[in-house]
Formats: C-alpha cells, structure tokens, sequence
C-alpha cells in the first residue's frame, strides 16, 4: 500500500508541474483576453482581427523578442535551469515566477496526494489549488479575480460537498451565502463611513468560493488568517516605503492562503475556536 501510495505521490508531483506550466500560461494571457473582450464591448462590435490569440494559440514566445519556444524550451523547471533563466534568443532574463508557480503547483499537488490518498477529494483539492494559485497571481498582476476562474470554483466547491466532500452540503451553500454577503455589508459600511472602497466584487466571489468548499464554520478562520496576513504584508510594505497607507493591495492573495489553511488544516483551525 506504501508503495502504491508513494507512487502516486510522485506522479501528482510531476502532473503538477505540468498544470503549473500551463497555469503560468494562464496568469499571463486571461487578463489580456479578457481586456481584449472589454474593449471590443465597449465598441460594441466583435474582433475583425485574422489572428486568434487565447490560452491555446498562439505558441508561447519571449515578451521581449517574440522568439518561439521550442519543446526543448518550455519543459516546466528544466527549460528554465537550462536556459540560466534567460531567454535562449536575446538573453532578457525570464521572470522567476514562471518557475516558482511550476515547483509550487508540484509541491502543493505531492501534499494533496499524500494527504488525501488516491481518490475524489484528492483530485478535487487539486482543481481547487489549481485555481487559487491562478487568481493569486493574476489578482498580484492586474487587482482582478476573473469570474471565469471564481464562479467555476464555486459550482465545483457546492457539487463536491452534494456528495460527501469537506462539508455538508447545506453547511457549503450557506457558507457560500454568508461568505459573499457578511463582507459585503461591512465593506459597504465602511464605503459610507469613509467614502473609499475597502474590498472589490471579485473579494467576495472569493470568499463565497472558500465557504462553499469548507462550509459557514470557516468563516471565522479565512477572515482572521486573511485579514492578518494582508495586514502584516501591508504594514511592512509601509513600514520599508514600498506603499503608502492609502495604497489599494490586492486581497485575492490572502483568501487563497486561508483557503490552502483550510484544505491541509481544517481540523486544528476548527479546534482553535470551537
């Protein structure tokens, strides 16, 4: 059983850098689809342009000299050791989070398979992941949570707990519901006490994606972890004169750490206020 279970462990790591590479492709190209989408509908006529740009097409290349990569080129970790982190055409350096997000996707996909055996939760916990750690560096480039990432993520979490996932099904959709709307009252009440938005929608969309997978008794443990960690973060952002204290920081990055919180340590964190 050991071995089997250790075997397992090691393909979900190596598939992990595979969703991480194609999650890197993501983080880059979404926000430029989707402004392309705006701009077109703010126009109110549909693109003429011949040239398909989406997740698929075109083949990637280097933003700063349009080389193509070859296959060579675009194997996830061992392209860019490879490459001394440089692209192989005109030697700009290539951005370190390509890399980081491929080792984080397998390291966070090997911990699911440990922990979770080979089975439903375990792939499910590996869509949630995978999602997350898209939002969090499409939220830290652009200040955007893309529906088309969140509200799959929702429907997922509600489906998952119909049978038998991290909660009860009437604990997910209430969570989902309290989740959306608890801080959506308070960030309105502060709008009217302040006159500056404290959260945007794409914050709450997230949040109800967290109550859906972990159920209304999370609540407490993703707005305390969250909050704290996007309160030191911004402190020392302060504090080393990066931001100013009236500076928007994305929040997206936050939830999905206590939402990683609740995958691996549901149990202890339940505990410490029950």
């Amino acid at each position: 059983m050991d071995f089997h279970i250790n075997y397992f462990v090691e393909i979900s790591a190596l598939f992990g850098l595979l969703v991480g590479s194609f999650l890197n492709v993501v983080i880059h190209r979404l926000p430029i689809i989707m402004e392309s989408e705006w701009q077109e509908e703010a126009q109110g006529k549909a693109s003429q342009s011949s040239n398909t740009y989406n997740l698929l097409t075109p083949r990637s290349c280097c933003p700063a000299c349009g080389h193509q990569l070859t296959a060579w080129e675009n194997i996830p970790m061992f392209s860019y050791i490879y490459l001394a982190g440089k692209c192989s055409a005109c030697k700009v350096p290539i951005s370190l989070r390509y890399p980081v997000v491929e080792a984080l996707m397998a390291i966070l996909a090997a911990e699911i398979a440990s922990r979770f055996g080979l089975g439903l939760p375990a792939f499910a916990a590996f869509f949630l992941v995978a999602g997350l750690i898209a939002l969090t560096f499409i939220d830290l480039d652009t200040q955007l949570l893309p529906d088309s990432i969140t509200l799959p993520l929702l429907w997922a979490g509600l489906l998952f707990n119909a049978v038998n996932g991290f909660a009860d099904l009437k604990s997910a959709v209430i969570g989902a519901v309290a989740s959306y709307f608890i801080p959506y009252i308070v960030a309105k009440i502060f709008s009217l006490i302040t006159g500056r938005e404290g959260m945007g929608y794409g914050d709450f969309k997230l949040m109800a994606v967290i109550g859906a997978w972990f159920g209304w008794q999370a609540l407490p443990a993703m707005l305390v972890i969250s909050g704290v960690s996007a309160s030191v973060v911004g402190l020392g952002m302060i504090l080393f004169g990066k931001k100013d204290i009236l500076s928007k920081i994305p929040f997206g990055p936050y939830l999905a750490l206590s939402a990683m919180c609740l995958l691996f340590f549901r149990p202890q964190l339940t505990m410490l206020y029950l």
